[in-house]
């Protein structure tokens, strides 16, 4: 099935694979699954900017004309950096090959992958918009920091291994020539799983899943656990799951900042914004039953100036919406989730914000150096916070508890009755400690399944999915970044096949169990 475009563009697509309309270049789009039927289509184009080629060559000679004003202007007025023209700098470039709507740890690995897998003959202007500037709401640098592999599912599994691996080698990958080593302070000391007689089928279930996928892990008896860790009541402990290897936690803000200073020295552009829109072109066809389905591909990406009303669009061959617990938001602006009953455009971006507390708190005689992470059976959890007996840890809330989102603001009250008798009956010494501090950050929670949705939309298939990781998106940043960079340079998944966490599954009704959310 091919056509043309109002633009003069060639475009060609099938069941497998299908390159971007514009012209010379080598970006992919994977489209996957079933195609419905078609027996007739009409193609109705939307455009809402059309540049013709004289209005396009009276620009650049108008812009060049004014480059010479202004270039007398200043010679004018030696030594002064006055201008009577208004910067520019403020907006985005006009046109980027590959724009990716949030600056967040998923984004900025995406924008590096991309870069990284980038020869002569496939180059990518990268684009990455932010509107967060300070990243005072981001969930990257408001979360724990956790890495662990104990998870029950294989795919995930294989991402935090990698995960693990990038950042025990990180300065082989984020090293910049002449500057400082990256440090990301990674703590390997382990998560500890402990579980009750109801749930002990399960994690040696996961415990099998997770040495077949090459994680090192270890179950422990009661007896083995008090014998290794005497702090903790094993009263009700019926069995434990210990992280030997590339388990721990390390600084969320220091493995963005590295990201995203390696990207923007291999040439990533950086934008402070807010995407508030796309334009795009619609082909309409029919199925055999008669019903309209619609395919659109984006040509624009329009965005809006920090702390201004200017917008500015910014034309693209490929969108990447890695936009975290707002990406849900980014997903309806192309009309996904908008669509009539019993079609494919109805069904929305299950992703949404969660908001949780982190409290630090402190115990001078609280467990030492060896402390791990631990995952209490009740969901409770805790970690040792650098030195002198300070320990951050939360307890994600039932649904029916779920806080409103609509702020950051922490509950203290939350912790007193819900999170301290829990770590306290658990670890007794945990009877004397005394908040210091907490924070609220967001998950970008998957309300369907609780996994990651990766990959294409089957009727938008220059739209990419990077979000819905309910807490697991900082640990799986760059075995991610790598998948999505894969399918834009590619087509396809090259290293690990992460084809079940695409969107069709919420279409097809086949979601992803893991069974180790915390």
């Amino acid at each position: 099935m091919c056509w043309r475009d109002a633009g003069g563009c060639q475009c060609r697509a099938a069941m497998g694979v299908s390159r971007l309309c514009r012209p010379g270049s080598w970006l992919l789009l994977a489209r996957r699954g079933p195609v419905p039927k078609v027996t007739t289509w009409t193609h109705r184009s939307f455009r809402t900017s059309i540049t013709l080629l004289k209005q396009d060559d009276f620009t650049k000679i108008l812009s060049n004309e004014l480059e010479k004003v202004h270039k007398k202007v200043k010679d004018a007025l030696p030594g002064s950096d006055w201008t009577p023209f208004k910067s520019m700098d403020h907006l985005p470039p006009e046109h980027a090959d590959i724009v990716i709507v949030g600056g967040g740890v998923i984004g900025w690995s995406v924008a590096y992958w991309l870069k990284k897998m980038q020869t002569k003959k496939k180059a990518y202007n990268v684009l990455v918009v932010e509107r967060d500037t300070t990243y005072s709401h981001a969930s990257t640098v408001l979360s724990a920091g956790g890495i662990r592999q104990q998870f029950s599912r294989p795919e995930n599994i294989q991402m935090s291994l990698f995960g693990a691996h990038f950042l025990r080698n990180i300065n082989e990958y984020l090293g910049i020539l002449n500057e400082d080593p990256v440090d990301v302070q990674f703590n390997p000391s382990g998560y500890l799983f402990l579980s009750s007689e109801k749930g002990a089928e399960i994690l040696e279930e996961n415990y099998r899943v997770q040495r077949e996928q090459g994680a090192k892990v270890a179950l422990l008896s009661p007896e083995q656990l008090k014998k290794k860790f005497p702090w903790i009541n094993t009263q009700d402990v019926a069995l434990a799951s210990y992280g030997l290897e590339n388990e721990g936690w390390f600084d969320p803000w220091l493995l963005l900042s590295a990201l995203r200073r390696k990207a923007l020295s291999m040439g990533v552009l950086h934008c402070h914004g807010e995407v508030t829109g796309f334009n795009y072109v619609t082909q309409e066809m029919v199925t055999s039953d008669g019903d309209p389905v619609n395919f659109r591909r984006i040509h624009e990406v329009i965005v809006q100036a920090q702390n201004s009303l200017e917008t500015q669009p910014v034309e693209c061959m490929a969108v990447v919406n890695a936009a975290g617990a707002w990406s849900s938001k980014v997903a309806e602006m192309i009309g996904i989730g908008c669509g009539s009953p019993g079609t494919f455009q109805e069904f929305k971006l299950p992703v949404e914000p969660r908001k949780r507390y982190i409290y630090m708190f402190h115990c001078p005689n609280g467990p030492g150096l060896d402390c791990p992470l631990l995952i209490d059976s009740s969901g409770a959890y805790f970690r040792r916070e650098g030195l002198g007996g300070n320990y951050i840890g939360g307890l994600s809330p039932l649904e029916e508890e779920e806080p409103d989102h609509s702020n950051l603001d922490v509950d203290h009250e939350y912790f007193q009755q819900k999170v301290w008798p829990l770590l306290a009956y658990r670890v007794p010494v945990f009877e004397s400690l005394k908040v210091k501090s907490s924070w609220a950050g967001y998950y970008d929670y998957n309300t369907y399944d609780q996994n990651g949705v990766i990959g294409t939309h089957p009727l938008v298939p220059n739209f990419y999915f990077a979000c819905g990781f309910s807490g697991h998106g900082l640990q799986q940043a760059p075995a991610v970044g790598r998948a999505v960079a894969e399918l834009l340079h590619n087509g396809q998944f090259t290293t690990l096949d992460l084809t079940s966490f695409d969107f069709q599954r919420f279409i097809f009704q086949q979601p992803i169990l893991e069974r180790n959310i915390v």
